[in-house]
């Protein structure tokens, strides 16, 4: 006999949409976190956006915790003390329904499992999934670390996070290289708020989100800043294996960014009130473990489902949409009492039919061109280059024309016209 309809592991953005979603269609389930509370081993914050929140919870932008709404997004290229940037601003992203804000993962994760719970589900803190129950080579649930802990139910969905421990017993995650995962490390910087809207040119509840690139020396990566009502966020993402073998540590990575010409400005005086760290699937689409098993499903960060391509990073949205799925496909086979791996495969068709798929499959080659070294080291080497020469008054020199200061500052950096070309198509192809 089951004690649930369903159990969730991982009170999360994915587990917490599955959960929402089962006790929405009058299913019993347990939603598991290992934490004392849900979001409460996530530090601070990032930024989410909103439309996947639209069908599952309507009027989200009246009820969710945010810090601010983004209302420019910044693209920046750093090479030595020089930075090139792409500014775009949207007032219009200010007022419902949005498009994005940012919000502290402790605060936005309560506030979603809170919703499941209202709904029904049975949330239950400080317990953690040891491993799968099977029978006849089905899951039939999942071992916890409480005395008599074992809990049963005909569908269990891991949101257990990245590198999924539940996946890989399952057999389902084969793909542990570790250059498909980066480390993500960020410290959140105590500002005023009118500091942070003087500095960042913002009023009210607007916010701003900045992405760089070539800021983090010879460790292929990238970094962000983000404002939060009365803090700014700033940190790197590295390459896993190009970080174990350099010599510089992530937090000196990080001390050089904030030191950076560009980005001085914007945090000094603050004060540091928080340092994290932790592991991100990086290379999307092509390192997702299956999807589905018998009585089982997995969701979130546990199926790498979190977009690096340079200019789209997200993975908030990517996991209530793969957690809202699985959610729906499980209940629709509790009911008809088939949750066999035939029958849950519904969940991987909902997922090829919306963006969650779409986008991953669309964009499967962009991490490993925005982690290439002429992404990390050429582009922003020129870019730089090109515009201090484009803006450089020379006179009583006469100006030298746009082809060839672009000429120059290729050879200058090691660029090679064929190379630029080459990786031009790729990046058509694979953001076209």
């Amino acid at each position: 006999m089951s004690d649930f309809d369903a159990i969730v592991v991982g009170a999360g953005p994915a587990g917490s949409a599955a959960a929402l979603e089962l006790a929405r269609a009058g299913r019993s389930v347990c939603l598991l976190e290992r934490g004392p509370t849900p979001g409460s081993k996530n530090m601070y914050g990032g930024v989410v956006y909103g439309r996947i929140l639209d069908t599952l919870v309507p009027g989200w932008w009246e009820q969710m915790p945010v810090q601010r709404w983004v209302t420019r997004r910044s693209t920046m290229l750093i090479h030595d003390d020089r930075a090139l940037t792409v500014d775009f601003r949207h007032p219009g992203w200010g007022a419902a329904p949005f498009n994005g804000a940012t919000t502290f993962r402790p605060d936005f994760d309560a506030w979603l499992a809170g919703l499941a719970v209202d709904a029904g589900a049975s949330l239950v803190c400080s317990t953690t999934a040891t491993g799968l129950i099977r029978e006849g080579g089905r899951v039939v649930g999942v071992r916890t670390d409480r005395p008599d802990g074992d809990l049963r139910a005909p569908v269990v969905i891991a949101c257990d996070g990245v590198n999924s421990f539940l996946a890989k017993e399952a057999g389902m995650y084969p793909h542990t290289d570790a250059a498909n995962f980066t480390v993500g490390v960020k410290e959140t910087i105590s500002l005023p708020r009118e500091v942070i809207d003087e500095r960042f040119g913002v009023r009210g509840e607007e916010g701003v989100d900045i992405e760089i690139l070539g800021c983090t020396g010879d460790v292929p990566g990238g970094g962000f800043v983000y404002t939060n009502a009365t803090s700014v966020a700033v940190g790197l993402v590295l390459s896993l294996p190009a970080l174990a073998a350099g010599g510089d540590r992530p937090e000196e990575l990080l001390r050089r960014l904030k030191a950076h010409p560009a980005i001085a400005p914007l945090v000094e005086g603050g004060e540091v009130l928080e340092y994290s760290a932790h592991v991100i699937p990086e290379a999307g689409y092509e390192m997702m473990p299956e999807l589905v098993g018998d009585g089982i499903l997995v969701a979130g960060d546990a199926a790498a489902m979190c977009l690096a391509a340079g200019i789209w990073l997200e993975g908030v949205n990517f996991a209530i949409g793969s957690g809202a799925a699985a959610g729906r496909a499980a209940a629709q086979c509790i009911a008809r009492n088939d949750t066999s791996a035939a029958a849950l495969a519904a969940y991987r068709r909902a997922l090829e039919s919306s963006f969650v798929l779409a986008d991953h499959r669309k964009l499967r080659a962009a991490p490993h061109l925005v982690m290439g070294d002429l992404a990390q080291r050429g582009l922003p080497a020129v870019a730089c280059g090109v515009m201090e020469d484009l803006f450089t008054v020379r006179n009583p020199e006469p100006k030298p024309g746009v082809r060839r200061i672009v000429r120059t500052q290729m050879r200058r950096h090691g660029v090679r016209a064929r190379d630029a070309v080459r990786e031009g198509l790729r990046a058509l192809r694979a953001f076209g």
